[in-house]
């Protein structure tokens, strides 16, 4: 009898660190500063909460990476959560995942990457949509920026069906220009930009009617999504070379990195332009790279950010399917996304699906999105980090030395800000909440009378 086709182990050190810095870099640190100007009306604020996410998000890698090495297997939180708190859990962190963690923010870059490309023809620029209807906190549009945005989705989508060492090379080449575009960004806006430092302590009217406090809180839902990614090598475990030793170098380093070029590219921003005039834009490197160099290398620079901001969807598009497939294994998810191309060696109807879930995605405005997805991701990532309570007392836990370090203080820089967040949501964004709700009773439903008998405990 012939054996299923299986997932090999062919990515490497870089490859790893490659997907977490794509996933990370991108929408949210290319879209939330002029966002974030508007809410909170203060340059040291601004600074400050990605500050606070770059301490949460090191905290959650780190502890993410003895979950990984304890549990190299393919599927993140899925693997984690079932473990911990069983497979009704396990498969509401899948299903979540494939909604909030991969379609919608494959969606949200997607638009991000249609916006900055509308600073050479406006017609892709969400505010110019055809057709927009909205009640109360949600909202839905239709025009340039979702055909762009779908277009791009697609093609990305297409792509990835022609096996992993294909797309990882593709990866790569993306993510290294990204790199470079943010660095020289960062460096010729510093030492030759036509900046006023000046900027950093200008503070402007807040555009949110929400106490300081709590709008900063609700706040972190962006910064949340600007961060996330750091866990992205955890969904392609099986995939890895010497998973033990690639995986939480994979995290920690990508983390770093990115931590790291998102407080020197706001401090750029803010040094091309004070927060009152970056208020509410969403293409804010367009807007600043305008201000520092002139018109012309402003559209060189919004190109490359566009095309910075592909390697984001090729990223989360190559991931995704990974954990839809580790779930379909062990009969938790739809049972078609098990199956492996013999040839290609990729879950092709997982990549099918989320792309066709992305793409309708991209009718919903851009700031609903964010703020769902920041909701459900950092509601199911605490709960995996949370975890780590229940797991080191078990006999042959191997700990990190890095999480043991003043123990429990790592996994509770995480779990703490992500309980917050919970209740926050759901006093300042109800109808967020009762999406975000809808998502979670909508994937209970679908275990309980459709998967519980078929999954493999």
């Amino acid at each position: 009898m012939t054996s299923s086709p299986t997932l090999l182990r062919r990515l490497g050190l870089y490859s790893a660190t490659a997907l977490v810095i794509s996933n990370m870099v991108g929408t949210g640190i290319f879209t939330s500063t002029g966002f974030l100007a508007g809410d909170l009306g203060d340059p040291k604020l601004v600074l400050g909460i990605w500050l606070v996410g770059a301490i949460i998000a090191l905290a959650g890698a780190f502890s993410y990476s003895e979950l990984g090495v304890n549990f190299p297997a393919s599927g993140g939180e899925y693997v984690y959560l079932t473990r911990a708190y069983g497979p009704t859990l396990g498969f509401m962190s899948g299903w979540v995942s494939f909604f909030a963690g991969f379609s919608a923010p494959i969606a949200a870059a997607a638009l991000a990457l249609s916006d900055y490309l509308g600073y050479f023809f406006p017609a892709l620029k969400q505010q110019n949509a055809w057709f927009r209807w909205s009640a109360g906190e949600i909202g839905f549009q239709f025009g340039g920026a979702q055909i762009m945005a779908a277009g791009i989705i697609l093609v990305f989508t297409v792509l990835n069906l022609f096996g992993v060492e294909f797309i990882a090379r593709i990866q790569n080449t993306l993510t290294s220009v990204k790199i470079l575009v943010m660095v020289a960004f960062i460096g010729f806006g510093l030492l030759m930009g036509h900046g006023d430092w000046s900027h950093l302590t200008q503070s402007t009217v807040r555009t949110s009617s929400a106490p300081l406090t709590a709008q900063f809180a609700i706040s972190l839902f962006w910064i949340y999504v600007g961060y996330s990614g750091w866990n992205a090598a955890t969904y392609i475990a099986e995939e890895l070379q010497k998973p033990e030793r690639t995986l939480p170098l994979a995290l920690t380093i990508g983390t770093i990195l990115v931590a790291g070029l998102y407080l020197l590219f706001n401090v750029v921003f803010i040094y091309a332009t004070p927060l009152s005039e970056m208020k509410g834009v969403l293409a804010v490197g367009s807007l600043t790279a305008k201000a520092l160099f002139g018109e012309k290398v402003a559209g060189l620079f919004s190109g490359l950010l566009a095309i910075s901001l592909m390697s984001t969807v090729n990223a989360m598009v190559t991931i995704g399917p990974r954990l839809y497939y580790a779930m379909a294994k062990n009969g938790a998810f739809l049972p078609v996304a098990a199956k492996i191309h013999p040839e290609w060696r990729t879950p092709v109807p997982a990549i099918l699906c989320q792309g066709a879930c992305a793409m309708l995605m991209t009718l919903i405005n851009f700031g609903n999105l964010m703020t769902y997805i920041g909701y459900l991701l950092s509601l199911f990532a605490m709960l995996a980090v949370a975890s780590l309570f229940k797991f080191r007392g078990r006999p042959g836990w191997q700990k990190l030395g890095v999480v043991s370090f003043a123990y429990p203080l790592i996994p509770l820089l995480f779990v703490v800000p992500g309980v917050v967040l919970v209740f926050v949501g759901l006093r300042f964004a109800p109808v967020i909440s009762a999406l975000a709700a809808a998502t979670l009773v909508s994937g209970a439903l679908v275990y309980r009378f459709r998967l519980r008998d078929r999954v493999v405990e």
